[in-house]
């Protein structure tokens, strides 16, 4: 495609856009109109929303922009699945440069279709307007299927803690890419595109986990909320935590412990839960952790017992952007 964004115009850009897009059986009205109409038999929708701005998430010389589509519309929908809910629909905001090339904003739409296709979701509509810095807002929206949403409040003690997914892949491909290197093709893919467990967050919900979430902001730290929300300490057995031999091997050539990664570093969107300890769990989740009860202190996790005093984990106002994009 020729030309830049300002010379598309914002309408030509949307027909360019939506002219994309495909959709589901849940979709009654999709782009063009006022709104979207989605389909919602439970008569209760989950929504989540994330920004992406560039140079603080994202880098155009590390990515695509069907990259950046792929990784913004993943971590929204997994955050539908951490709910227990399917992902239904996807609404995105997009802001850009006059003087963008047309085919960057296209681009990045058949990212953000290509993921709501594996999650099983559509785009339904969005905005987009011209600023500065691009920036991708995305809102995602997910059906419940008459069960309860599985938050970050409801972990016991006695619970066990498993998790299915990637952990610290991303943040060794932000180490790689950082250090000017493309390889291990699969550490630095993991980062440009990570693959959450979606069918996994439902499936936990029906086998009956008492709390769950995506690990976004890194194990440590999002598990971090759950036992803040349920009042319980969680402690993780490092040795049950699987670190493959070629992180092993990046971490050794860039002088990181590999553990660090694995237990801090955020954007592999992995689903980690509580369950009942009597739970028989599927292959595809490994047991890494337990729940007890707080001895009249503040609730908090542990690694082997002992408090992770490492620093990591993401916070959006607490982390310099002058290290990188966001791990």
């Amino acid at each position: 495609m020729k030309g830049t964004v300002g010379e598309l115009g914002e309408f030509g850009l949307i027909r360019e856009l939506t002219a994309r897009l495909t959709t589901t059986p849940a979709v009654k009205i999709g782009p063009g109109d006022d709104a979207a109409v989605i389909a919602a038999p439970d008569r209760r929708v989950v929504a989540t929303t994330d920004v992406l701005i560039e140079g603080r998430h994202f880098r155009r010389d590390w990515s695509t922009a069907y990259d950046v589509g792929r990784k913004a519309a993943a971590q929204n929908l997994a955050d539908i699945a951490a709910m227990g809910a399917v992902p239904t629909a996807v609404l995105l905001g997009l802001v850009v440069p006059a003087d963008l090339r047309a085919t960057w904003p296209v681009e990045l739409m058949d990212g953000i279709r290509d993921e709501c296709q594996v999650a099983g979701a559509a785009v339904v509509g969005g905005d987009v307007v011209r600023g500065d810095t691009i920036t991708v807002a995305v809102t995602a929206l997910g059906d419940l299927r008459n069960r309860d949403a599985i938050t970050r409040s409801g972990a016991h003690a006695g619970d066990k803690i498993a998790v299915t997914g990637w952990l610290g892949w991303s943040a060794a491909g932000l180490a790689v890419l950082s250090r000017g290197f493309r390889s291990p093709r699969a550490f630095v893919e993991a980062h440009r595109r990570p693959e959450p467990p979606y069918h996994a967050g439902p499936a936990a919900a029906e086998l009956g986990a008492t709390a769950m979430t995506d690990v976004s902001d890194g194990l440590v730290a999002d598990l971090g909320h759950i036992a803040a929300a349920s009042g319980v300490d969680i402690d993780l057995r490092s040795a049950d935590i699987d670190v493959p031999a070629q992180m092993s091997d990046i971490g050794q050539a860039v002088g990181v412990d590999p553990l660090h990664w694995v237990l801090t570093g955020g954007e592999d969107h992995a689903i980690v839960a509580a369950f009942p300890p009597d739970v028989k769990l599927p292959a595809r989740w490994r047991v890494i952790g337990s729940v007890a009860a707080p001895a009249g202190r503040t609730p908090q996790v542990t690694v082997d017992g002992a408090a992770w005093d490492k620093a990591g984990g993401w916070d959006h106002f607490g982390d310099d952007p002058a290290d990188g994009v966001r791990a």
